[in-house]
C-alpha cells in the first residue's frame, strides 16, 4: 500500500479509500453486501494496508456506519473514518436531511452511535443546501469540531462558485474550512476538470473522488455491462453520462491497454486517476476481495504520458451530473 497526505489535514491515508456504500443489507440496494460478507471484506483491506474509511448516514440507512464500527472496534486508533450527512434519514421528519444546525448535530450524533465512536475523523456534507445560509451551515461544522466529535470538515458534489463561498464564509469568520472534496470524478467524466479540481489545488484541498470507476462502467467492455446485477439493477448508472462524450471509446480503449498490459480494466482505470497530481485517494467501492485485491495491485502499474493522451483524447464535454 502506498500513502499520502490527504489535503492540509496532515494525515496519513491510504492512496485507496475503502468506499462502504457496499456493506449494509441488500434490501437497501440488490447489490449491497449483508454483514457477514462485510466484515470479511473490510477485514481483507485492512490487511491489505487500507486505513481510510468513507460511509455515510444514508447508506443502508445507518447499516453501513454499523458494520463498518464492527469491524474496527478494537482498532480504531489505526483508521480515518470519514462519514457524510444531507440526505433525509426519515421521511416523517423534515429535519433529518439538510445542512441547518439541528440536523447536522442529530445526524453527527447517531452515526457516532451506529459507529460506536466518540469522534469522526472526517464529517462531510453529502451536497449543498440551498435552503440553509452558509454560514449557518459553517457553524455547525465548526461547532462540532470544537466540541470533539469530528477532527475535519469536508464537502461533496457542488458546484465550484458554491464550495468557493463556502471556503470564504469559513475564513471571512474564521471558521473551521473544508479539508477535503468528494467529487464525481473518473476517465468518463471529467468536467471537474474545468473549475473544481483547479479550485481545491489553489486551496490545498484534499480531493477523494467518488465513482473512480464510473459505476463498473470502466471494470469491463461496455455491451457486458448490463449482464451485471449492478448493472442490470442500478438506475443511478444511467442518470450519468459515461456513454456519451466519447464514454464508449474511451471504454474500449481502457480494454485495449488493459489487455497489452497483461492487467485488468478496472485497474488502468484506477491507474489514470493515481496519475493525477490533484487526487489523494479515490473512493473505491467494492462487493469482491478479488477486485479489492485488483485496485491495490493498480498502484504499480505506470501509465506513460503517451498511455494517458490515449486514454483521454476522445472525451468530449458532456452535462454535468452528480451534484442531485
Amino acid at each position: 500500500m502506498e500513502y499520502t497526505t490527504l489535503g492540509g489535514t496532515g494525515l496519513d491515508v491510504s492512496r485507496i479509500c475503502l468506499g462502504c456504500m457496499s456493506f449494509g443489507s441488500s434490501d437497501w440496494r440488490e447489490w449491497v453486501l449483508d454483514e457477514e460478507a462485510g466484515l470479511e471484506l473490510i477485514e481483507r483491506a485492512i490487511d491489505l494496508g487500507v486505513n481510510f474509511f468513507d460511509t455515510a448516514n444514508m447508506y443502508s440507512r445507518g447499516e453501513s456506519e454499523r458494520v463498518l464500527g464492527k469491524a474496527l472496534e478494537g482498532r480504531r486508533d489505526g483508521a480515518v473514518v470519514a462519514t457524510k450527512c444531507y440526505f433525509r434519514m426519515d421521511e416523517d421528519d423534515p429535519n433529518s436531511g439538510g445542512l441547518s444546525r439541528k440536523a447536522i448535530e442529530q445526524e453527527l450524533d447517531n452515526s457516532l452511535e451506529r459507529l460506536g465512536m466518540d469522534t469522526v475523523d472526517l464529517l462531510q456534507i453529502h451536497r449543498y443546501d440551498d435552503d440553509t445560509p452558509v454560514e449557518t451551515t459553517m457553524r455547525a461544522l465548526d461547532d462540532a469540531v470544537r466540541r470533539g466529535k469530528a477532527r475535519y470538515v469536508g464537502a461533496s458534489s457542488m458546484w465550484a462558485h458554491q464550495f468557493a463561498d463556502m471556503l470564504h464564509a469559513s475564513d471571512r469568520h474564521g471558521l473551521e474550512p473544508f479539508a477535503t472534496m468528494q467529487n464525481h470524478y473518473n476517465l468518463v467524466y471529467r468536467e471537474e476538470e474545468r473549475e473544481m479540481l483547479p479550485l481545491c489545488a489553489r486551496e490545498n484541498v484534499g480531493v477523494i473522488p467518488w465513482s473512480p470507476l464510473a459505476r463498473g462502467y470502466l471494470t469491463r467492455p461496455h455491451e457486458e455491462i448490463d449482464a451485471t446485477t449492478r448493472g442490470s439493477t442500478e438506475e443511478h448508472m444511467y442518470r450519468h453520462p459515461y456513454r456519451e462524450g466519447g464514454g464508449k471509446e474511451i471504454n474500449e480503449r481502457v480494454a485495449e491497454l488493459a489487455e497489452e498490459k497483461g492487467a485488468k480494466m478496472a485497474q488502468i482505470a484506477l491507474a489514470w486517476l493515481f496519475h493525477k497530481e490533484w487526487v489523494d485517494a479515490p473512493i473505491v467501492g467494492t462487493t469482491s476481495v478479488e477486485h479489492l485485491e485488483d485496485a491495490v495491485e493498480a498502484l504499480d502499474i505506470d501509465l506513460s504520458s503517451s498511455d494517458v493522451a490515449y486514454l483521454e483524447e476522445p472525451y468530449r464535454p458532456v452535462r454535468v451530473s452528480g451534484h442531485e
